[in-house]
């Protein structure tokens, strides 16, 4: 991929796998959710930046929910892929899946949309590649992800006039 040439979600895709060791486990021998977060957060990056060819940062993370633990011993299987781009920013989607390695069966634990921003080398955001997507489960995910984003922009402005109110509620009298 080109750098500056839109391309299709598929071009992004990052597959990961960790194996769960007692380090990245808690008191109940599950995942430490930190630690799912942080791969998380890894397999997003990489997906973003094989997206864009720029640096990128992780602007956000969408609330994340664990659907189902994963124990010490199985294979955490991350898959990550841009849904869709705007000026400077993209949206990566994260599907984890938690696997017995002596069954192979898998369990969906946890679905995360992240948002990243292109930066240059002093840190200012840059215009992200557009995506584009070409199949119909892209597109749909593509769509999804313009229905996160508005709902994303309605929160940011709502903590910023509650934050507005705090403000001026605080000042000295």
């Amino acid at each position: 991929m080109s750098r500056g040439a839109p391309c299709p979600p598929s071009a992004s895709v990052v597959e990961m796998n960790e194996l769960l060791l007692p380090g990245h486990a808690n008191a109940l021998n599950t995942a430490f959710g930190g630690q799912i977060m942080a791969w998380v957060d890894i397999c997003a990056a990489m997906a973003a930046q094989r997206h864009a060819r720029e640096v990128v940062v992780t602007a956000a993370m969408d609330a994340v929910t664990f659907i189902a633990p994963i124990k010490v011993g199985q294979v955490v299987n991350l898959r990550g892929m841009v849904n869709a781009t705007w000026r400077t920013s993209m949206e990566v989607g994260v599907r984890v899946e938690s696997e017995d390695p002596l069954t192979g069966i898998r369990t969906h634990v946890l679905s995360a949309y992240l948002t990243f921003v292109t930066i240059d080398h002093e840190g200012r955001p840059i215009a992200v590649v557009p995506v584009v997507p070409e199949t119909s489960v892209e597109t749909l995910r593509y769509r999804e992800a313009l229905a996160r984003r508005a709902t994303r922009l309605q929160l940011a402005q709502e903590r910023q006039r509650l934050q507005d109110a705090h403000d001026s509620d605080a000042s000295p009298r």
